[in-house]
């Protein structure tokens, strides 16, 4: 089983978010604002006060500035934080930055992924390249039968 980097970075709320610590629902999106981004943090929202019961905290991560995270949060009323990491410090911890396809072109850009960070700080199971669609709920069944 992998462990989690530790680390501490910068996110909203004028909060400063260190791994590992506790159970940590850990997903890195491409972009604010964009549909499927949109779709999955509305998912996330959604089953918040069921991760909560089942003891688990959820984080977002993208490279986009706290600014645009704060509106990012604002505007779908999210009731967690979302790591702002410019310089893909950590994106490269867990190396979800790829070489993707966008309208023909090349582009390095974050593959969605989530990750379940234990107490302990293992990594107890990891989503790479995901859809949008059903995985939400797929992460909180997950977390569940731990």
């Amino acid at each position: 089983m992998e462990h989690c980097p530790p680390f501490t970075a910068p996110a909203t709320s004028g909060l400063s978010i260190s791994l590992p610590q506790g159970l940590t629902v850990l997903y890195f999106y491409p972009k604010d604002n964009t549909p499927g981004c949109s779709n999955e943090a509305a998912a996330f929202r959604d089953l918040h006060e069921q991760f909560s019961a089942a003891g688990a905290r959820i984080i977002g991560v993208s490279r986009d500035s706290l600014k645009s995270h704060e509106n990012f949060k604002a505007k779908f009323t999210l009731p967690f934080e979302l790591i702002s990491d410019p310089d893909e410090t950590v994106c490269n911890l867990f190396a979800v930055m790829k070489m993707k396809n966008m309208y023909g072109k090349q582009v390095r850009g974050i593959e969605r992924s989530t990750f379940i960070i234990d107490a302990e700080g293992s990594i107890v199971r990891a989503w790479r390249g995901l859809k949008v669609p059903g995985h939400a709920e797929e992460v909180l069944n997950f977390v569940k039968s731990l």
